[in-house]
């Protein structure tokens, strides 16, 4: 039997709205109910979005916190480590509201199921929480099929002004859905690695992003993360791996294979614990990547991170 008392339990309602007035008064309604219970709040949104809520709010915007989701979230990984967790850790008391919206219509289809498996792991890293986070859903802009996947990582929506539960809510079958295969591009590069071959696979990585344009800043972001991942391949993931990597318009795919299988959902979208020494490697590259793209099987692991050029 479940311990969790209904005010310690977390609350994950989707808020389907369907023009911008909706989106304004309901967001702006949510978030004044959270000011007369005293509870700390975040809004992480896109930045158009961002303004109705202010412009709406008008001086109760004040004390509310504000990111731009296009930003801290351009990388669906780490919007549970740093911009929920990191908000709702900091106020350790009480309930904590949040509004987020990770999905919206400018989203690519490469991005997507990144996003999708977000909202699903959202349950399960909140579970047991005295947090609330609301995630606003564009019903006339987004496809049917994304709005299909919301009833099924959110345990209610709310449309039309009515509060229902979701009779789909089954977030472990979107996180199911969307662990993909991964194919490479066929004209990437490749370079085999083991143990003795860490210091030169970083290397290869280094040479052919700054041949094809990455700038000095994201060369040693692109240096750490590969060197994260090789070196988890080898500590983790079977003592052997295949690093790829390929250029694509406006950005650069670098890949690491191994026989590996990560059996935690939630495996880099923790933040450490304070002291903690190691285990921090995927929630690194989660930081440093524009997009985070993962396939884990019986037949090994594939982790693909994108960097913006």
């Amino acid at each position: 039997m479940s311990t969790v008392t209904a005010h310690e339990a977390f609350e994950h309602p989707a808020l389907f709205y369907g023009n911008e007035q909706e989106y304004r008064q309901q967001t702006a309604a949510f978030l004044r109910e959270g000011a007369a219970a005293g509870e700390p709040m975040a809004v992480a949104v896109p930045g158009p979005n961002l303004a109705l809520i202010k412009d709406e709010l008008g001086v109760d915007a004040r004390g509310i916190s504000f990111l731009d989701m296009t930003e801290v979230g351009r990388n669906p990984g780490r919007i549970i480590p740093k911009v929920l967790k990191g908000f709702a850790d900091a106020h350790p008391v009480g309930r904590v509201r949040i509004i987020g919206e990770p999905i919206w219509a400018g989203r690519s289809a490469v991005e997507y199921p990144a996003c999708a498996q977000h909202e699903a792991l959202i349950n399960a890293a909140f579970e047991g929480r005295a947090v609330t986070i609301l995630c606003p859903y564009d019903e006339t802009r987004l496809d049917a099929a994304v709005l299909a996947d919301a009833r099924l990582t959110h345990p209610t929506v709310i449309s039309q002004g009515r509060e229902q539960a979701s009779n789909d809510y089954d977030w472990q079958a979107i996180v199911a859905r969307y662990n993909e295969p991964l194919v490479s591009a066929p004209d990437a590069v490749v370079f085999p690695f083991g143990e003795a071959e860490l210091r030169s696979v970083r290397q290869f990585a280094v040479d052919h992003a700054s041949r094809w344009g990455l700038d000095a800043v994201r060369l040693e972001d692109a240096k750490l993360a590969v060197a994260e991942l090789t070196t988890n391949s080898v500590v983790h993931g079977g003592g052997r791996g295949l690093f790829a990597m390929w250029s694509e318009p406006g950005r650069l795919v670098f890949e690491v294979r191994d026989g590996g299988r990560l059996s935690d959902p939630l495996a880099g979208r923790r933040p450490p614990d304070q002291g903690q020494l190691g285990g921090r490697g995927l929630l690194l590259v989660h930081y440093m990547a524009d997009l985070v793209r993962i396939h884990t099987g019986e037949d090994g692991t594939t982790i693909r991170f994108y960097l913006d050029v």
